[in-house]
């Protein structure tokens, strides 16, 4: 069966349907989705997807973008909130990836869990910079190497995906929602990455954080077309503030 004419996951019954019936009704009275290049979105086929990331509500929305362009999202998720009654079962039901907070990425667990998605021809979000960026402008910062390496290790693409509006309905380090009125949420896809190139080398820190950076390129491009914008010439590394803030370095 080619990949075109291939049943959409959406359309076959699982619990996804049950956090649809939750969510969506509340999500699209709320927010208007406005998705540029929806056909670089793979319909089929394993991909890690990575958006940026400047807001807690984030999640919701690239889900919700998931699922309708045809794909069952799974995120790599805190595992506090798998300790959650009722939702905490449903995102272990879905197949959602507990990540301990502090945890190494190497051979970790997660990754050997979304290694298994990726083998179930499933589609996995990975957020590269592992948590919401600190960059005053919220423009994407530094990278992390987990999507890379769940990309090259399984010899699958990396899709970047930018975002835009998500602070409107929930600021950055904010716990308060603004539903209504009804906000517009700006997504772009971009082409996706196959990291060819890295392939054949050894996944050492030097690879996976070349590899890393050409994503956050993707992603900080896509994003200065939607924002229209300039990125600042230096993507922020917490590192180095954190280093200048405290006067001493942390490995």
């Amino acid at each position: 069966m080619t990949q075109g004419r291939r049943r959409s996951e959406t359309r076959t019954p699982s619990i996804f349907w049950a956090l649809a019936l939750m969510i969506l009704p509340v999500i699209n009275l709320a927010v208007r989705f406005k998705i540029t290049d929806a056909d670089k979105f793979p319909r089929a086929g394993a991909f890690v997807m990575a958006p940026n990331h400047f807001s807690e509500i984030d999640p919701v929305l690239m889900g919700v973008v998931s699922w309708k362009l045809g794909r069952a999202p799974r995120f790599m998720a805190k595992a506090s909130v798998f300790t959650i009654p009722v939702i905490g079962w449903m995102l272990q039901k879905s197949g959602q990836i507990p990540v301990q907070r502090g945890g190494s990425v190497r051979g970790s667990e997660p990754v050997k869990a979304a290694q298994r998605l990726v083998e179930r021809g499933q589609m996995v979000v990975v957020y590269p910079e592992g948590s919401l960026t600190r960059d005053p402008g919220l423009w994407p910062m530094r990278g992390k190497t987990g999507a890379v390496r769940i990309a090259l290790e399984r010899g699958i693409p990396i899709v970047p995906v930018a975002h835009w509006g998500a602070q409107e309905i929930m600021p950055r380090y904010s716990k308060r929602l603004s539903l209504f009125p009804r906000k517009t949420v700006l997504v772009k896809i971009g082409e996706p990455l196959d990291l060819a190139q890295f392939r054949g080398r050894n996944l050492d820190p030097g690879t996976l954080n070349e590899a890393t950076t050409l994503v956050m390129a993707a992603i900080t491009q896509l994003l200065e077309e939607l924002r229209g914008e300039t990125a600042p010439d230096k993507r922020w590394n917490p590192a180095e503030h954190d280093q200048k803030e405290t006067g001493r370095f942390e490995a």
